[in-house]
């Protein structure tokens, strides 16, 4: 919760593949401190333990649990999620955004998808392609970050979802950052960039203000 007197708008922060992390919450926490009220739910909750934490090189641990997500479990937590954040009094029910990481990032596309969200925000989103037949379902502007360096999400990928956004007219800015790579906004990994962590959020939290109608 921010610090205050609210009411405030509503921020859903989804995990990297690696659970609801020390780095997730640091950005819960980040966004709280922006006067948004944040939730991280743990995308995971069906298959791995309450709490559930892994390694970011422990792929074998984390590959049974992301091989039992679905679009349709992934959109339940996401309404579940837009549920509590209705039911909070220090919540303004009409400007709640997403913001997620590489599978978050994912998440975050579904959810600007299947709710009536204000802003959608998505770091290195993964395997956003084969979802772009839902992408005229889309309800928000969404802010797609990308690095340049990034070997996990090829050009064609980015190229898809430009491509999608701009074949249905939906409103979106696309951002790569040719000195970034995968990650680069996790401060507890190899790839994080400084410079382009403070300037993706910059512009993340200059869009969530514009499209919450702050001054």
């Amino acid at each position: 919760m921010p610090e205050g007197k609210g009411p405030f708008p509503g921020v859903m922060v989804f995990q990297e593949a690696f659970g609801v992390n020390q780095h997730i919450r640091n950005v819960a926490d980040r966004i709280a401190k922006e006067g948004y009220v944040a939730i991280a739910p743990e995308l995971f909750h069906r298959t791995a333990p309450m709490g559930f934490e892994s390694g970011y090189t422990d792929f074998e641990l984390v590959k049974p649990h992301f091989a039992g997500i679905s679009f349709e479990g992934l959109e339940a937590d996401v309404k579940a999620c837009y549920d509590w954040l209705l039911q909070q009094p220090e919540v303004i029910h009409d400007k709640i955004g997403t913001i997620g990481f590489c599978l978050g990032g994912r998440v975050s596309y579904i959810a600007n998808v299947v709710i009536p969200v204000s802003a959608a925000i998505s770091y290195y989103g993964a395997g956003i392609p084969p979802l772009l037949d839902k992408v005229s379902d889309m309800h928000a502007p969404h802010l797609f970050f990308w690095g340049g360096l990034d070997k996990h999400i090829p050009q064609e990928q980015i190229n898809a979802v430009v491509a999608g956004m701009n074949k249905a007219g939906k409103p979106f800015i696309n951002t790569v950052i040719s000195y970034a790579d995968h990650g680069f906004n996790n401060d507890e990994k190899p790839a994080f960039s400084l410079d382009g962590s403070k300037e993706a959020w910059a512009m993340a939290m200059a869009f969530f203000k514009n499209k919450f109608g702050q001054k």
